[in-house]
């Protein structure tokens, strides 16, 4: 139970950070420009919601899961009373998801996490380099230190 929770939180904490897209259409959104990570399905969401999830899942080329969750308990977790689709928007906290999902049922996930860790890897690789070029500007321009007007230099005495 203690898996569930874990997963359950990290959904809990995904949306506190903004991170979710929490019903049909935005999720659509999120998949039609390629934010969506992986979308994830209630066990008990309709045929109809599943189908559309799949093409969201083709258009935003990210994983679509279906959960061993109720669209209550995913609600719950959410600050509604029913959520039958989400998705999330972070490589990070999608990889770092489907690791608790994966813990919950072995092998039920195995090759989605890897996708998932190699495009957490390669957005965090992008980050620190995006990080690094703007330090490095930050350097560049600014300019040396000088003395105020009307104090001496000093000499070096």
């Amino acid at each position: 139970m203690a898996v569930r929770d874990d997963a359950l939180g990290l959904l809990g904490l995904a949306k506190k950070a903004g991170r979710l897209a929490l019903g049909e259409e935005p999720v659509g959104e999120a998949c039609r420009v390629k934010n969506a990570r992986v979308i994830l399905l209630a066990a008990d969401a309709a045929e109809n919601t599943l189908r559309r999830a799949e093409q969201f899942a083709r258009k935003g080329n990210c994983p679509c899961l279906t959960t061993d969750y109720t669209k209550d308990q995913l609600g719950w977790t959410v600050g509604r009373s029913v959520c039958a689709i989400l998705a999330v928007t972070d490589a990070g906290m999608a990889a770092a998801l489907v690791r608790r999902l994966e813990e919950g049922s072995p092998g039920r996930y195995t090759a989605q996490l890897e996708a998932l860790d190699q495009k957490a890897q390669r957005t965090l690789r992008r980050r620190r380099a995006k990080r690094e070029g703007e330090r490095a500007r930050e350097l560049a321009a600014r300019k040396p230190w000088a003395a105020p007007p009307g104090v001496p230099k000093e000499t070096g005495k």
